[in-house]
């Protein structure tokens, strides 16, 4: 008698959810995340575990993959409301903009590259229906960062060499300081 498959939810980590970059999993970032065939009620609470996770990191972006989840979803909330996407498709790209970014899977890593001003996606969300998104600044940043992980490419890979840097301590009280008026050095 075959086994029932596991939740989604079962398979993320209990003691430290997000794969780091330089650890144990490590491996997984740099796949290609496979399509989901079938959005089920299972999917529902998998994204309610994604945002949590992603909210008690203090990030604005998550990617199934940072999970050691090889399935096209993420999730992210750039300041407009919390969006689930599940197999995202992307439309259009318009404009650059230069950002400073970072990353929940490489933690206190930062560095500056240049993404799309705008971006339209097309996906489901986590009941299955067929949603459509746009996003400018922070959250066009936010959607391609996450869009990338799902292709197995992290920031490090776009980003100015030059430019990589770990932020003190120091720093990040300067950054929590200036959260409000500062959308550089975000987690995503």
């Amino acid at each position: 008698m075959a086994r029932p498959a596991a939740r989604l939810s079962d398979l993320i980590r209990k003691d430290d959810p997000i794969v780091k970059y330089e650890g144990a999993d490590a491996e997984i970032l740099r796949q290609v995340s496979k399509p989901v065939l079938r959005v089920n009620e299972d999917m529902a609470d998998f994204i309610d575990h994604m945002e949590h996770i992603m909210r008690a990191a203090n990030g604005v972006g998550l990617a199934a993959p940072q999970l050691g989840i090889l399935q096209r979803i993420f999730v992210f909330d750039a300041g407009d409301g919390f969006h689930a996407v599940i197999n995202p498709k992307i439309l259009q790209t318009k404009g650059e903009q230069p950002s400073t970014e970072g990353c929940l899977s490489i933690p206190g890593l930062r560095g500056d590259l240049v993404r799309a001003a705008e971006v339209v996606i097309k996906g489901l969300d986590q009941h299955g229906r067929p949603i459509r998104l746009r996003g400018n600044g922070l959250t066009a940043r936010v959607i391609l960062h996450e869009y990338d992980h799902l292709d197995g490419i992290l920031f490090i890979d776009k980003a100015d060499p030059d430019s990589l840097h770990y932020i003190t301590s120091e720093d990040e009280d300067e950054d929590d300081e200036y959260e409000d008026d500062d959308e550089e050095g975000i987690d995503v």
